[in-house]
This record gives structure tokens, C-alpha cells and sequence, in this order.
């Protein structure tokens, strides 16, 4: 059995653990849409030199106009869309509630591959789904002393949560078509061509390039943008199109989901935060559901 494309994307949710950690800190210095912009462009500096080493090709001018043109929309959608919303959320309620309730891209993931992929997911996968989404239910719903369901953290970081899980799923299936047999860290350059262009745009609308270029004197936030660029744009995103290259897309999304688990250990012994044993066992109960889908 190969299975390139699962432990490619266990190798992504790893990579996902320590971006997710590094961006929300720095975005609380700069901001998220200064950060967006800057991950890319050093991420791209990344790729280049990778690129180069291994292909002979800084840029990937040997790929065609239908990848170009699936790839770029899926760059537009995931990278600009997706993660501005995500990038957010890791402000407003954190990278570790941010990334729990990422982990709702897998059942987005596996319903529109099925609708615009034709794709079909065995009844183990689809139980998988559903066990995943009531790990993230039981962190984010709360009840409070009249026994009403509520949120357990701010509505407007929950949705920006979810609607950059819903923008990365998008872009997931979008990137299939244009991806089949291409190189992945080349498709993902043209990806990150296609974020840097979007909020390029975005800046230039916005009026907010001010931002951006203060963003550099902040020392501190740079250093955890580079290292997350490294473990996000460049080494995090060519690992998760290798993956969904080789396994469904849900799949794939799924077993990258388990960065939530990842990240207790690090906000209980390096940020010092208090998890609660309602998100801890959440998490788990998520990655149940990873568990149901990767050995049934």
C-alpha cells in the first residue's frame, strides 16, 4: 500500500503546528494582513532556491496554462481568502481554537470533492468526519446556568475560523485540477504567486501599505514570520498538495488536522496557557475521527 499521501500530510500538520504558533505571535505585533503578505514573499524566496537546487528552475515556467490557471485560482481562494480569514482568527481567539476548528476542512473537503471531483469517500471516512466535528463542537458550544447552548469563545473569531477552513478546502479541490502529475513544491510557487498578487491588490485598494513596511522594524515579529514562512508556504503547503496528489483530498485534510493535538503541548509548556480538560479531550475526540479514517 503507498501511502505517500498520508504521511505527507501528518508531515504537514506538524509543519502547521509550529506556523500556527509563530503567526499568531507575530500577528499580534504587525497585524494579519502585513503578515499574509510577508509569509509569501519569503516563502517564495524559499521555493525559489529550492526549486532551483532541485529542478534547475527558479520558476516554474515549464508548467502549462491549465496549471497555471487551476493552480492560480486555487492560490487566490486558499492563500488570500482562506487565510486572511485564518490569520484573524489566530488574533481574535488564538492559533490553537483557530486551527481546532480548522479541522472542519476535512468534511468540506470530502463533500465538494465529491461534488466537483466525483470523488467518493468509504462510510469509515464519512463516521471519521462526523466523530472530527463533534471534537470540535464540544470545545467551542458551552452551556451556560439556564442550560442554554452557547459559544465558548467570540462569535466573530469562530466564523473567521471556519471561513478560512472553508476558503482552504476550496482552494484544495480547486488546486486538484490543475495539479495531477506537476511537481508540488512548483505548483505551490504558482499558488504563492497568485497570494502575493491578491493582496498586493488588497494593499493597493486598502491604502494600508504603511503597515506593511513598518511591519519589518518589528524584529521580533520577523523572526517568527521567517520561521513560519519556512514551515508554512514553503515546506507546509508543498507537503499538503503532495499529499492530496497522492490520497482524496479529504483524506489528506483530515490527517492534517490532527495540528490541533500538536499545539497543546505547546501551549501548556511553552506559552504557559491553561487548556482546559473540555478542549483537551476535544482535540482527542477530533483526532479520533483522524484515527477512524487513517486504520479502518
Amino acid at each position: 500500500m503507498n501511502l505517500t499521501g498520508e504521511f505527507a500530510a501528518l508531515a504537514t500538520a506538524f509543519c502547521w503546528s509550529i506556523t500556527a504558533t509563530s503567526f499568531e505571535v507575530a500577528g499580534k505585533k504587525v497585524g494579519s494582513q502585513p503578515l499574509n503578505l510577508i509569509r509569501l514573499l519569503i516563502g517564495s524566496i524559499f521555493l525559489m532556491i529550492f526549486t532551483y537546487l532541485t529542478r534547475g528552475l527558479a520558476f516554474p515556467l515549464d508548467a502549462s496554462f491549465e496549471t497555471w490557471k487551476w493552480l492560480f485560482l486555487s492560490g487566490l481562494v486558499g492563500l488570500v481568502i482562506g487565510d486572511l480569514l485564518l490569520f484573524e482568527a489566530f488574533v481574535r481567539i488564538g492559533a490553537r481554537i483557530s486551527m481546532l476548528i480548522y479541522a472542519s476542512v476535512p468534511p468540506m473537503s470530502g463533500i465538494l470533492a465529491y461534488f466537483l471531483l466525483g470523488e467518493s469517500m468509504r462510510p469509515t471516512q464519512i463516521l471519521g468526519m462526523f466523530v472530527t466535528l463533534t471534537g470540535i463542537a464540544i470545545v467551542i458550544l458551552t452551556k451556560d446556568s439556564g442550560n442554554k447552548v452557547k459559544l465558548s469563545h467570540p462569535i466573530a473569531g469562530i466564523l473567521l475560523a471556519f471561513g478560512g477552513a472553508f476558503g482552504q478546502a476550496l482552494g484544495y479541490i480547486i488546486g486538484k485540477f490543475g495539479l495531477e502529475n506537476y511537481d508540488a513544491f512548483a505548483a505551490t510557487q504558482i499558488r504563492l504567486v497568485a497570494g502575493i498578487i491578491g493582496f498586493t491588490i488588497l494593499f493597493s485598494i486598502r491604502g494600508t501599505w504603511k503597515s506593511f513596511f513598518a511591519a519589518f522594524k518589528e524584529k521580533t515579529a520577523m523572526g517568527f514570520i521567517t520561521l513560519g514562512s519556512f514551515f508554512g508556504p514553503f515546506l507546509g503547503i508543498s507537503l499538503s498538495l503532495l499529499a492530496i496528489q497522492h490520497t482524496n483530498p479529504g483524506v489528506a485534510s483530515t490527517l492534517t488536522s490532527i495540528t490541533p493535538v500538536l499545539l497543546i503541548p505547546v501551549a501548556i509548556f511553552v506559552r504557559k496557557e491553561h487548556v482546559s480538560l473540555k478542549e483537551t479531550l476535544g482535540a482527542f475526540i477530533a483526532i479520533a475521527g483522524v484515527a477512524i479514517i487513517f486504520l479502518l
